[in-house]
């Protein structure tokens, strides 16, 4: 049994590569959560014969630096795991430096995709963030966060944890122009429940005031990024809200794939991840090809896709 392990700063998710063993689990690393008790239950679950890891875990602001959180990840992952552990970075597993390990879990993917499926636009969207890899002859995406965020490869933009004042200025309310506040009053995760998209098992993170994660908890936070009580803008108040917050977050999308399907003349979107339905229709907004990861493997396999492939990778290594 080969297993691959994608150790985020949010969620913690497994694979084996048959398919056959998938798990998500919300561990947010940023509140110093033991990361260690869940690795060694996940060895104990699955029981592999040999570990692909990759993270983006190193990023969380518990860490003093990238290198710092590089470090103590791949230490809790040694000493929870006893049988062979292989790192890959951005470059694969043969990486040379610690720093190769940063962020590297599309790299892992979108070698995979390259594999399987071929020239693309491999398009990942998360709890958090969305991967928009270019494919051509191989992943041609820049190697760091940094250098991602700059060349539109990566969107700080998720399903469920992205503060809806980080995506909208201002909504329309009742023909107003209204401002929101830039307090965490609701997640896009408030949004996509208030319009049908999640159901309250998918709210897998925290709500922003702790409180309940049913609909009338997520309106009354929706209602709160304009100051409001959902009385005062009443349910279409509420819902228009989650409307242009969902419309925002497609359009980000459909700006960003468009841009490298331009540039690198590249008509084929494969859609992974928790997101896909969002992925899908930019895709169709723009009149490009789009394949879903969930039809071609299945939902489970998608949302975890990064420890599916590196568990995939390392089955391929000619030593695994």
């Amino acid at each position: 049994m080969i297993l691959g392990l994608d150790v985020g700063g949010a969620n913690t998710k497994a694979a084996s590569s048959d398919g056959l063993f998938t798990m998500i689990e919300y561990l947010p690393l940023w509140k110093e959560a033991p990361l260690k008790p869940l690795l060694r239950r996940i060895s104990n679950e699955a029981k592999p014969e040999a570990l692909g890891v990759v993270m983006t875990g190193e990023l969380a602001d518990c860490f003093s630096d990238k290198r710092s959180g590089i470090v103590q990840i791949k230490e809790a992952v040694e000493r929870s795991f006893s049988c062979p552990v292989k790192f890959w970075g951005v470059d694969g597993f043969r990486w040379r430096d610690l720093s190769d390990l940063a962020a590297a879990n599309w790299s892992a993917s979108a070698s995979l995709v390259s594999e399987e499926i071929g020239d693309c636009i491999f398009v990942d969207m998360g709890s958090t963030t969305t991967d928009l890899i270019p494919i051509k002859d191989g992943p041609k995406a820049a190697k760091t966060d940094f250098e991602r965020l700059a060349k539109g490869e990566l969107i700080y933009s998720g399903l469920l944890r992205t503060n809806l004042a980080a995506l909208l200025r201002y909504v329309e309310i009742g023909g107003r122009r209204v401002p929101l506040s830039s307090e965490l009053f609701a997640i896009a995760a408030d949004a996509h429940l208030i319009l049908g998209e999640i159901a309250e098992g998918d709210y897998t993170v925290e709500a922003p005031d702790g409180g309940g994660k049913d609909r009338i908890s997520a309106g009354r936070r929706l209602a709160r990024t304009v100051c409001a009580d959902p009385e005062e803008i009443g349910s279409e108040g509420v819902f228009e809200i989650a409307r242009q917050a969902r419309y925002r977050q497609t359009r980000l999308l459909t700006e960003g794939i468009g841009r490298l399907a331009e540039r690198h003349a590249l008509n084929l979107v494969i859609a992974a991840g928790i997101g896909e339905v969002l992925i899908e229709e930019a895709a169709h907004d723009l009149n490009l090809e789009c394949v879903r990861l969930s039809e071609r493997y299945d939902s489970a396999v998608s949302d975890v896709f990064p420890a599916y492939a590196v568990a995939r990778l390392l089955e391929m290594e000619p030593s695994g």
